[in-house]
């Protein structure tokens, strides 16, 4: 979420890695009570499950959805089912919290094999995770009440925003907004929106696609300002941990990328942008 702020690196990685694996997991005929091909060479917390820590709800990346065999939707959850298919594995995801997962410290103690959660790839978040290639680009916005008069984030002296704990949000709004502005940090999306709905808060400021939802939903408010903070989202794994993992998804990603399923997902969540 990106949560998030610096630069990231292109994609990149041998399709190579995938035959690899691939040739590994088969070549004989399973034993009924073996894992899903591939899942032991990961070192996974469950045999033959990707399970995946995520901060939800932050549509349009991660939301509850009853409907769907892991619970959960959205851009990031679907874009890892697609890739933990082509590992032959499923996924199970867990609710957590955002600040603690970009920190490492949910990722060290096993809670999950991987973080999807619109994390931005960050030289500070590169000392404690290992990132996957980026999957996504954002920019930063700002989200008021249509009526609110604010035009930018200069406009915010004197006033109350609220931003996400932990994100490249926060760090943007400390740097740039103007100093009698009021910071109000919450522990995730599902508590900004309210707040500002409530009269709480003036202003967001956080990820443009989670801004834009907000506006969807409810036309009453507006985004006044993008930014562009040159952030690109990655799949975080504990430090030095799970290379065969890191690299197995970094070759189904460059797979779904190729053959158009990447860009199937992408559309379903913002082709309308």
């Amino acid at each position: 979420m990106s949560r998030r702020r610096t630069i990231a690196s292109g994609v990149a990685l041998a399709a190579a890695s995938v035959l690899v694996l691939t040739a590994c997991a088969g070549g004989t005929s399973p034993d009924p009570e073996s894992p899903a091909s591939g899942g032991e060479d990961y070192g996974l917390i469950q045999e033959g499950v990707l399970t995946v820590c995520s901060d939800v709800p932050y549509p349009p990346f991660e939301d509850f959805d009853d409907s769907t065999e892991s619970g959960y939707t959205g851009f990031d959850i679907d874009l890892l089912t697609a890739i933990a298919e082509k590992l032959d594995l499923t996924i199970a995801v867990q609710d957590v919290s955002f600040d603690a997962l970009q920190s490492g410290t949910t990722l060290v103690a096993g809670t999950c094999d991987i973080g999807a959660s619109a994390m931005t790839i960050t030289e500070e978040r590169k000392a404690n995770i290992d990132f996957s290639d980026p999957y996504y680009d954002s920019l930063q916005s700002l989200l008021v009440p249509a009526d609110s008069g604010i035009a930018s984030i200069d406009d915010l002296a004197g006033k109350v925003v609220g931003v996400q704990q932990g994100t490249t949000g926060e760090a943007y709004t400390t740097e740039n907004a103007p100093e009698d502005t009021e910071i109000v940090r919450y522990p995730s999306d599902g508590e900004l929106w309210p707040a500002l709905q409530a009269g709480q808060i003036d202003a967001i400021l956080q990820d443009l696609p989670v801004n834009v939802e907000h506006v969807r939903a409810d036309d009453t408010y507006t985004i006044v300002e993008e930014y562009d903070t040159e952030e690109s989202y990655g799949f975080a794994f504990a430090k030095d941990e799970k290379p065969e993992l890191l690299e197995a998804v970094n070759g189904a990603l460059a797979e779904l990328r190729e053959d158009g399923t990447y860009q199937e997902i992408y559309d379903t969540y913002f082709a309308a942008e």
